[in-house]
């Protein structure tokens, strides 16, 4: 069975990471609008990542015995200045998930409750792949802005981006 502050903290956590896809939808639909299909590509992608992310959680809790209790999704941005305020805002968005993972592996140690610990260690190493890509992202995509060549040409490449489902890989 979870302990009850662990079920807690991992209900809100769900929230974020649900509220991120909200978000990762929201930055797709801006790419949309600003005809960026690529990076819309990209950001739509994201979303399916986070909703993955909090089902794992979703899972996670069911099979400790726990209960799921959903909240409702605070309201996101929808709108930019430019394609590097929204890399911007993305990797300073994982950091700040890095830093709510973090807290649940702090609540997991104090309370020693090692399944947990086990269970959360897969998102620590996402996390420090989900801030790579955003600052990598946000730096191409100051280094380049102004050149629309090599912005057709970045978006192209983020076209090519596919969902792949790596909760259910490390669950097998």
């Amino acid at each position: 069975m979870i302990n009850e502050r662990m079920q807690k903290e991992i209900n809100d956590q769900i929230n974020a990471e649900f509220w991120s896809a909200y978000l990762y939808l929201s930055m797709s639909a801006w790419f949309t609008q600003n005809n960026l299909p690529g990076f819309a590509n990209w950001m739509y992608v994201q979303y399916q990542e986070e909703i993955s992310h909090g089902m794992k959680m979703f899972r996670y809790i069911h099979e400790r015995g726990g209960e799921v209790k959903l909240k409702p999704i605070a309201k996101v941005d929808t709108n930019w200045k430019s394609c590097a305020a929204v890399f911007n805002d993305t990797l300073n968005h994982e950091r700040k998930v890095t830093s709510l993972i973090n807290g649940l592996m702090d609540t997991a140690h104090e309370i020693k409750d090692y399944a947990t610990i086990n269970f959360l260690n897969w998102y620590i190493d996402e996390q420090v792949e989900e801030e790579a890509n955003a600052e990598e992202l946000l730096n191409t995509v100051k280094m380049i802005e102004k050149d629309h060549a090599a912005m057709y040409t970045l978006d192209k490449e983020l076209a090519t981006r596919v969902f792949v489902d790596a909760t259910l890989k490390a669950e097998e």
